[in-house]
């Protein structure tokens, strides 16, 4: 089957995040945002039809998440997607990444201990450690011309003085699939500190000719897996995600909080039986998205070759964004922000990721191809102004 990623869904007035309250980070309304961690694909039509045919059941009460029909989908992907084994027992329901991430950094710290995060980061992470009562701790990965390694260095000084390593596979924004010999030595630096280990693999699905290594596959201590299919297939609007905790004890704790402390262990059914049906029917959906994305991002490296030979992008092994260094422009962040708002466009700047990421856009590339080019147009526009000044 061929999917048609090029056609042009009107997302306005929809209560969009990315579309109708671009304002909220750019000042105004109504820009061409390439923005938000979302994509301008609808949904596989696999997903569409279970939800209209669940919405025409009138009743919507509560509803369950633990059960073999949820968790042997799970099991099913890791095992035919990564070749990964995971056991039911470890998975358990969550109403976000970010909520499983801060539930694991109470339940394996304390107030006052330190969280290291590599940078440039999700900034998400930022917000979630601060708010914590924990200090935050970060390492910068080093830029070799945007292509981001560990700094095997400084990550061994900070990390022994830190209860939590908050690890983002692939990384956010980088575009760098962690390997399975960087992992392995990451969890041996982190056993020999007692650190734990938490990776956010929500874009785990999104890997292009590299391979994604799940770190419960080299170890099933000290570590948890956050997760969801929201960025895959396009549906975070449904709710739900899901945490893999191996060890026993921490997946009661986690489950106590989750039920009894936040009353959350009735999930939106929406999301349950949206992961449920992506799991176990659209693989071939995946595959062609991961195809028009590669795609996307070749085009994006060409137009910057050709038309803005100042701006350098390397080409990512996972994530669907460019990652687009404009150093060479030497102008600040807000000069070019104020220029492509002029220019009618919202790119995130990399700035908004922390360190490593100045003078870095970060250009979301899952969307029509029609829409890439108008936006580069009017980058290209912003560039040309800036230029003249």
């Amino acid at each position: 089957m061929k999917i048609d990623f090029n056609g042009v869904i009107d997302r306005t007035n929809t209560y969009c995040t990315q579309w109708d309250y671009v304002e909220d980070r750019f000042g105004k309304p109504g820009l061409l945002p390439f923005t938000i961690s979302d994509m301008d694909f609808a949904s596989p039509n696999e997903i569409q039809q279970v939800l209209k045919t669940r919405i025409e059941h009138p009743v919507y009460g509560y509803s369950r998440w633990n059960h073999d029909d949820y968790k042997q989908a799970i099991c099913h992907w890791y095992q035919s997607r990564f070749d990964s084994s995971i056991a039911d027992g470890w998975i358990a329901y969550s109403p976000s990444v970010i909520y499983s991430i801060a539930t694991l950094i109470a339940l394996n710290s304390q107030v006052g201990d330190n969280v290291l995060l590599f940078t440039p980061a999700y900034d998400g992470f930022f917000n979630c450690v601060d708010h914590s009562g924990r200090n935050m701790v970060t390492s910068a990965l080093v830029d070799d011309n945007g292509y981001f390694e560990i700094d095997k260095l400084d990550f061994e000084k900070k990390v022994a003085n830190c209860q939590v390593l908050l690890l983002c596979n692939p990384h956010n924004p980088v575009g760098r699939v962690w390997q399975k010999e960087e992992l392995t030595y990451l969890l041996e630096v982190c056993r020999q500190h007692g650190v734990f280990v938490i990776s956010d693999d929500i874009h785990m699905d999104i890997c292009f000719g590299v391979p994604y290594c799940p770190i419960t596959t080299l170890s099933t201590e000290n570590v948890a897996i956050c997760t969801s299919a929201s960025k895959a297939f396009n549906i975070p609007a449904l709710g739900g995600s899901y945490v893999l905790i191996p060890d026993a004890d921490l997946h009661k704790r986690f489950m106590d909080v989750l039920k009894f402390q936040h009353g959350l262990s009735s999930p939106s059914i929406f999301g349950v039986l949206a992961t449920i049906t992506a799991y176990r029917q659209c693989g071939y959906w995946m595959d062609e998205l991961k195809t028009y994305l590669q795609d996307n991002l070749h085009f994006v490296q060409l137009y910057l070759r050709q038309e803005m030979p100042d701006l350098k992008m390397i080409y990512p092994e996972g994530l669907y964004f460019a990652w687009i260094d404009y150093s060479a422009l030497q102008v600040s962040a807000e000069q070019l922000k104020q220029q492509m708002i002029q220019a009618g466009v919202a790119i995130m700047l990399g700035d908004v990721y922390g360190e490593g990421g100045k003078h870095y856009l970060r250009l979301n590339v899952a969307c029509p191809r029609s829409k890439i080019e108008q936006g580069l147009e009017c980058l290209q526009q912003a560039i040309s102004q800036l230029k003249e000044c």
